[in-house]
């Protein structure tokens, strides 16, 4: 029997607003670092964690820096796989043209099918 855990696809759920604790942040250089090993990793956006793909995000209260740097790394990484909850958008009232990043939007059907097709999936 084959770990698929060792090899196989990665997904790193992203829960977390930009500030207010370090959940996102990590989460993203966890899927850095994993893509770095030759992971082939995809990235889902859900809840407040949507919120760190929003445009012209300033330091947080506690000089806490904005994803857009890190976001923007994604590509040098072969990170290119981001999905968003399409039900978190319309909660949060967003729309594509706000993100900053091409995003695919995902519905409950959606993500029961990533998460049974992922042999590894981390929730940030």
């Amino acid at each position: 029997m084959q770990d698929d855990t060792r090899s196989g696809d990665l997904l790193v759920i992203l829960r977390h607003a930009p500030h207010g604790s370090s959940w996102l942040k990590e989460g993203l250089d966890f899927a850095l670092v994993a893509a770095a090993f030759d992971r082939r990793v995809t990235l889902l956006f859900m809840g407040e964690g949507i919120t760190a793909l929003l445009e012209g995000q300033q330091v947080g209260p506690l000089g806490q820096k904005g994803t857009a740097p890190t976001l923007a790394m994604l590509e040098m990484y072969d990170i290119d796989r981001l999905l968003v909850e399409a039900k978190g958008m319309d909660t949060l009232g967003l729309s594509d043209e706000q993100l900053m990043l091409p995003v695919q939007g995902v519905g409950a059907d959606e993500i029961a099918e990533l998460l049974a097709a992922h042999p590894l999936v981390l929730n940030f």
